[in-house]
């Protein structure tokens, strides 16, 4: 290497131009300037349910086959599941624990009315569809009820779905019985 190349002195235009009074300086995690007010973005809520003309919040839950559509208005506390009281709907009291879970995280127990269609699946799976209907539809008519919603994991679609057969097999991955003889 010869010594032209190592010296800073060389004739490239880039060496010539003063690049400091060109450009201004960039100052990474150094503090605002005093009295600059810095404006802070709220981070955007996704919201999945609505709110119609009547002031009826609206959510639609899913859960494997299951679809609920939930409403919810300002009463009295009804609760009503396909036209009928929920407690002569599911029998599972564990089902019904977790219909109510949301309402009692957000305090709202007893103080709106809800009507659900649900249709498609299980017992469980209703159950689980209506909670996530349930969660958006609160969601819809206060966003401030995010934060305690979402910590709790009401806002989460489960997304698990029975695994389809595959030919050659009893069920999804069960095999028929293999004899010797």
């Amino acid at each position: 290497m010869s010594e032209e190349t190592l010296t800073p002195e060389s004739s490239s235009p880039a060496a010539e131009m003063d690049l400091s009074t060109s450009a201004p300086a960039l100052t990474f995690g150094s503090a605002p300037e005093a009295g600059v007010a810095v404006e802070v973005a709220p981070a955007p809520v996704i919201s999945r349910g609505k709110i119609d003309r009547f002031g009826t919040a609206w959510g639609t839950g899913r859960r494997k086959t299951s679809v609920a559509r939930v409403r919810i208005q300002a009463g009295s506390g009804k609760f009503l599941v396909n036209d009928r009281p929920m407690d002569a709907y599911f029998c599972v009291e564990r089902d019904r624990e977790n219909i109510l879970l949301p309402l009692r995280i957000t305090e709202k127990l007893g103080q709106v009315d809800i009507h659900v269609n649900v249709i498609g699946g299980g017992t469980t799976g209703q159950a689980g569809a209506i909670v996530l209907g349930i969660a958006r539809a609160l969601e819809a008519l206060n966003p401030s009820l995010h934060p305690a919603l979402a910590e709790h994991g009401f806002l989460t679609r489960d997304s698990r779905m029975v695994e389809r057969k595959k030919y050659g097999y009893k069920k999804a991955r069960r095999s028929f019985q293999f004899s010797k003889r």
